[in-house]
C-alpha cells in the first residue's frame, strides 16, 4: 500500500516537471523567434532610411491621398 503511494506520488511529480520544463523550453523558443524578428525589422529599417525609400513612400501617400481629396 504504502509502495503504491510512493510510486503514485513519484509519478506524479515527473510528469508535473515534464510539463514545467517545457513551458520553458516553449518560452525560449518564443524568445528565440522575437530576437530573429527584431534583427530582422532592425535590417529593414536600417536599409530602407539609409536609401532614402522611407521618404519617398511618405511623398507618395501624401501625393496619392491629395490627388483622391481633389
Amino acid at each position: 500500500m504504502i509502495l503504491r503511494i510512493c510510486s503514485t506520488l513519484v509519478t506524479r511529480c515527473v510528469s508535473a516537471r515534464r510539463r514545467f520544463d517545457e513551458r520553458g523550453q516553449t518560452t525560449a523558443e518564443y524568445a528565440l523567434v522575437l530576437v530573429g524578428a527584431a534583427a530582422v525589422a532592425v535590417l529593414l529599417l536600417t536599409w530602407a532610411t539609409s536609401s532614402g525609400r522611407i521618404g519617398w513612400l511618405l511623398d507618395k501617400m501624401v501625393d496619392t491621398i491629395a490627388n483622391m481629396v481633389n
